[in-house]
This record gives structure tokens, sequence and C-alpha cells, in this order.
């Protein structure tokens, strides 16, 4: 991140972001000097990597603490969810999908979606511009960053099977063109698109926050889902199996889901505010 102008400005840009960025219901930013924040710009590459961090945590967490638990208690998750015969919730990679949606009807530049060399849907099958980036990073796993016509700045992100049950899903599925999946595998790979290199410090707020509100979205729209079940499921505060050390059919709600959202994304933000030197400031005089 660019570093501001002054020391002061840095400090009071950085608490007002951190407490927007943590607190599970946080009030609007006050205002810090707005012309100088509109003014300071960012290299792409830092939004690219706090979205990222947004959404590996929302799918860290829907995968290991609401699928996982989950299923042992009873819930079901399909690839065929939103049909209204189908009691289910999404499964890990619909979610990342009706996330990318949700954020795709936001008037924000930015745009996410998963694909693979491998994909259980084919429409997630790398073309062979995106082919040649990914095994770039499957063999470095590290993000690979690009310009590419008509696009903009394109970020590739490793998408690792980090959860048993994402393992046990592409394995078991009928039309998964790969069977031997292990724990740690680079599955795919997660894109983000944003039209400019340089990003102005209000348009970075504006991304990161709407990538919070579509995962919120997203998960809202399961929990919608459950409340329509033979017995539906009202969400309050406990998590599958966690009330009471036992298996319960239960969802937390969105509130509950987000605020563990934010703190298992804070770490990742926090080093993302870390100013750089004064030699790399692109703050406008």
């Amino acid at each position: 991140m660019t570093a501001w102008r002054t020391y002061s400005l840095a400090m009071a840009g950085t608490l007002c972001l951190g407490l927007y960025l943590f607190a599970s219901a946080p009030p609007p930013l006050p205002d810090v000097d707005q012309t100088a924040q509109q003014g300071c710009l960012r290299p792409v590459g830092q939004l690219f990597d706090s979205v990222n961090a947004i959404n590996q945590a929302a799918r860290d967490v829907y995968t290991r603490d609401i699928v996982g638990p989950g299923l042992k208690s009873g819930l079901r998750f399909d690839e065929d969810w939103q049909q209204p015969a189908v009691e289910a919730g999404p499964l890990p990679a619909l979610f990342l999908r009706l996330t990318s949606a949700k954020l795709e009807a936001m008037p924000i530049r930015l745009s996410l979606y998963l694909g693979s060399d491998a994909p259980i849907n084919k429409s997630n099958l790398f073309d062979e511009v995106q082919l040649q980036q990914f095994r770039a990073m499957k063999d470095s796993r590290e993000p690979v960053f690009a310009t590419q016509d008509g696009f903009g700045q394109i970020a590739m992100y490793p998408d690792i099977a980090a959860a048993a049950p994402c393992v046990t899903c592409h394995n078991e599925h009928r039309d998964s063109p790969k069977v031997n999946w292990a724990l740690n595998d680079v599955m795919g790979a997660t894109t983000w698109v944003y039209p400019d290199e340089m990003v102005g410090a209000d348009h970075y707020v504006a991304a990161v926050e709407a990538t919070f509100q579509a995962v919120s979205l997203a998960y809202e729209d399961y929990l919608i889902k459950a409340a329509g079940f033979a017995k539906p499921l009202q969400p309050g505060s406990d998590w599958p199996g966690a009330a009471t050390g036992t298996q319960q059919a239960v969802l937390p709600d969105s509130e509950t889901f987000m605020k563990r959202v934010r703190l298992t994304a804070g770490p990742a933000l926090a080093a993302g505010l870390l100013p750089l030197t004064q030699a790399e400031d692109k703050c406008k005089p």
C-alpha cells in the first residue's frame, strides 16, 4: 500500500480502515481528508490481495464451519440446491459463484470467477490464455498478475483443497474429470478482474466493502432457502454441531457468519494496510 503524504494522515486512515474491516457491524467511515484519500493511489495488486483474502476467508468459514459439521448433523449440500424440491445448501464452489453473481450486480468495477483445468462444470474450464497463466501459478503456488486487452488487470490466485469435504465431493462426483484429488492440491484458481492499474483509496474501500457485502448476500440466500425446508431452519447464534457439543442441524445468522469471516480475513487485511516506503508513494501533491 502506498504511504500517505503525512504520518498523521496515514495513522488516521489506517485506524479508520481497520475499524471498518474488522467490526461485525461497522459504522460509516468518518471523513478523513477526503480530497487526499481520493488522490492517493495504490497498486491494484493490493486491492486484489485484500478482496481475495476476504473471499478465501468466506470459503474457509463456509466449508470448515458450515458444510463439514453440517453434513454430520444432517444438512445437505447439492449442486441443484436452488431447485424448489431440493432441501440443500450450495456446495463451496457454488457459494463462490453466488458471491461472484452478487458482486457482479453491484456498481463496483470488480469481477470474480473460479476456473480450473479439470472442473466439474465445463463452463469453468480455462481457455488457452488462462490455462497458460494457471500452469505458471500452479507450479509456483503464487498469484499471477497480468494485463489483458478488453479486461484490464487480472490476478489469478491458487484455489487449494484445504478441507476434506471439497476433496470428497470432487472425487465422488459423477461428472468430475479427476477422481484422485488430495488435500493441499491446487484444484483451480480464483481470478479477479479490475480495469485500472492504480486504485484510489475511496475505490479501494468501496471494493473491499462490496466484497464483504457480496459474501453476506450469498449466505443470506442460503438462509432464505433453509427457512423454507419442510423442517425450517431458523438462524441464530449457533453453528452446526457446536451448540451443546452434539451434532445439531442449525445455522448461524448472517451477522454471526460475517463476524467470523471478518475475523478470519483480519490478519491478511491488516498486513495489506501496512504503509510502503515514501519512495513508492503515489499520492498526488
